[in-house]
């Protein structure tokens, strides 16, 4: 997606949006750094103070990240994203809470309103992620296990749960990286098999129980200093 000479008018806010454009595309991906200010400029055909108010927007919605001597980075695909990468930070206590309050109530609206296609969907996922605990490789348990959330939260059929549930998809890959401990025996690692069973079998009550256990026993373990547990 090759950046465009901007209109006169409106500067800031057309490249606001192409600047959107490349990063939710993936053009630029996210942790990596964007194209410097001079390079911008150029491409853009815009001053160097209309580059640097987009950014500066963008990263005070945490889409970007300005890291002075060392250039600006993708920090989240999408402003609901940033947001609450900037409400939560690094605190995995806070983005566990987070997920908790979604999860739940995903488990327990998917339980009533999952179709065929959806559990299919989670069984191969699912399946996917428990091969991978068994190898005990790390990237690819992080990223089947947040995937398997995803798609139980989109079995809710929820459109503005799964909206904020999607804003918050990287912070659930790091909290899933940070939690996973690959010295932990396969068989020890939790288990999201009667989560989906419950599901699969529409009980929301029971779907909302085994969702938030898992995320209550890792909150457990941190205890009241906020250490970072190894369960997952």
């Amino acid at each position: 997606m090759p950046l465009v000479t901007a209109k006169r008018t409106g500067l800031v806010d057309q490249v606001i949006t192409q600047i959107r454009e490349l990063v939710s595309s993936g053009e630029w991906p996210l942790g990596e750094k964007i194209p410097p200010e001079a390079e911008l400029v150029t491409a853009l055909g815009v001053g160097r103070n209309t580059v640097r108010e987009a950014v500066r927007a963008l990263s005070h919605v945490g889409l970007l990240e300005v890291r002075q001597g060392d250039g600006t980075f993708v920090r989240a695909t999408n402003e609901i994203s940033g947001a609450v990468r900037k409400l939560c930070g690094p605190e995995l206590r806070q983005v566990l809470e987070v997920r908790r309050a979604l999860e739940v109530e995903g488990a327990r609206l998917a339980a009533g309103a999952r179709t065929d296609d959806d559990l299919r969907e989670l069984e191969v996922c699912l399946a996917d992620r428990n091969a991978a605990v068994q190898r005990l490789d790390r990237a690819e348990v992080v990223a089947t296990d947040a995937e398997f959330h995803r798609r139980l939260v989109a079995a809710s059929h929820n459109p503005v749960l799964i909206s904020l549930y999607e804003g918050i998809r990287e912070a659930v890959a790091s909290s899933v990286a940070t939690t996973f401990d690959p010295a932990i025996p396969p068989e020890q690692h939790v288990s999201h098999t009667e989560l989906l069973a419950a599901v699969r079998d529409g009980e929301p009550r029971r779907a909302a129980e085994e969702a938030g256990a898992f995320l209550d026993e890792l909150l457990a373990q941190m205890g009241s200093e906020g250490q970072s547990p190894k369960s997952v």
